[in-house]
C-alpha cells in the first residue's frame, strides 16, 4: 500500500493539468470553472493538514491548522480565522510517522500556456477561472462522518460550511 502511496505522491508532484477539471462529473458547467465537484454525493473537499505554517507566504492560501484545530486562509500576510470555535479536533496519527514537506509535490490546473509557479499542493493557476466547491444541502446534518479541515458550499442556508473536527462553521457575506 506504501509503494502505492508512493508512486501516487511521485506522479502528482510531476504533474500539471493543462485544463478544465471535473470530479465526480462528466464535465465543468462553464468557462468561468478550473475545479469543480459534483453535488451529488455528500462529501466536501478536505484541506491539507499543516503543522509550520511559518514558511507559507502566498495569500489566499488555505489551509487546516493542527497546533489549533482551524481551518484558516492567508490574507494580506495575515492568518484568517474560518472555524472560530476553538474545540477543533483531528487525529493526526492517518498522516504517519514521516511527514516530511515536500516542496515540489504539486498539482497545477491552468489553460494558459505557461505553467504557475505559485507555491502549494494544489495550484489553480488562470486568474480569470474558479473553483467550485462541493455542494452540499445541510452539511451538518447530511455529512455523516466529516472530516477536520472539510469545506463545503451548504445549498440550503446559501453559504460556506468549514468543518473544524467539532463542530460547523458558516459563512455568509
Amino acid at each position: 500500500m506504501k509503494k502505492i502511496i508512493v508512486v501516487l505522491i511521485v506522479s502528482l508532484s510531476a504533474s500539471q493539468i493543462q485544463a478544465q477539471v471535473a470530479i465526480s462529473k462528466a464535465n465543468v458547467t462553464n468557462g468561468s470553472v478550473s475545479l469543480e465537484f459534483a453535488n451529488t454525493e455528500n462529501r466536501g473537499l478536505v484541506l491539507p493538514y499543516v503543522i509550520d505554517k511559518s514558511g507559507i507566504t502566498e495569500n489566499g492560501t488555505m489551509l487546516y491548522d493542527t497546533t489549533d484545530h482551524k481551518v484558516k486562509y492567508l490574507k494580506d500576510n495575515a492568518w484568517f480565522d474560518f472555524s472560530v470555535d476553538a474545540s477543533g479536533t483531528a487525529d493526526l496519527s492517518i498522516q504517519g510517522t514521516d511527514k516530511t514537506e515536500q516542496p515540489g509535490a504539486k498539482v497545477a490546473i491552468y489553460t494558459t500556456g505557461n505553467p504557475d509557479n505559485t507555491a502549494g499542493i494544489l495550484v489553480l493557476g488562470d486568474t480569470n477561472k474558479a473553483m467550485i466547491l462541493p455542494q452540499v444541502a445541510s452539511p451538518h446534518l447530511n455529512i455523516i462522518n466529516p472530516s477536520p479541515g472539510m469545506m463545503v458550499y451548504d445549498t440550503t442556508k446559501r453559504q460556506l460550511a468549514v468543518y473544524n473536527g467539532t463542530v460547523w462553521s458558516f459563512w455568509k457575506p
